[in-house]
């Protein structure tokens, strides 16, 4: 068994995109959907499996276990800082999943020159989110409030962590 080196940030988008998948995937459509190697998805699963992420058959992604990671271990291990302004694809508050429930002047996006929104730049999880993110809109959603959890304030985090539970359907 190889050595775990620890999580890295595609190791949770990846986690994301199963949860928002079917349950016949397969590593090569999660490779093409998240535009990452086949390998990379290989290497990532194993990650996820030895940190008890995701079943040891890696078929089942461990829905509470991810949202405790999420809530209390994403924004120290996968830090975010807003950066200057850019074009960009909205995320956290700004993002159509929490635009509805804050008022800010603050916007937030990930860089992508093509998309006309301007906000501060808040650097994804891994250089391809922003095509992921288009092509599936569940995926963009968690990755929105994910980045919400790492850059936003209190209620902010909270209403996050609320509709993340929510669209992993756990109850506790």
């Amino acid at each position: 068994m190889k050595a775990h080196n620890g999580m890295r940030p595609h190791d949770l988008v990846l986690l994301l995109k199963i949860t928002s998948s079917d349950k016949n995937w397969l590593n090569k459509d999660l490779a093409n959907s998240l535009y990452i190697s086949n390998s990379e998805i290989s290497e990532s699963l194993n990650r996820s499996m030895i940190a008890k992420l995701i079943s040891p058959d890696k078929r089942v992604v461990f829905k509470t276990a991810l949202y405790n990671f999420i809530e209390h271990g994403l924004k120290f291990v996968f830090p975010a800082e807003p950066g200057a302004i850019v074009r960009g694809l909205p995320t956290a508050h700004s993002a159509p999943i929490l635009k509805k429930y804050f008022v800010s002047d603050e916007t937030y996006v990930w860089p992508s020159a093509d998309r006309k929104s301007k906000g501060q730049a808040i650097i994804p999880l891994y250089p391809n989110q922003v095509m992921a993110a288009t092509d599936d809109e569940r995926l963009y959603d968690k990755l929105a409030l994910v980045d919400a959890i790492r850059v936003g304030k209190v209620r902010e985090q909270k209403k996050a962590l609320e509709l993340l539970k929510k669209s992993f359907e756990l109850v506790f």
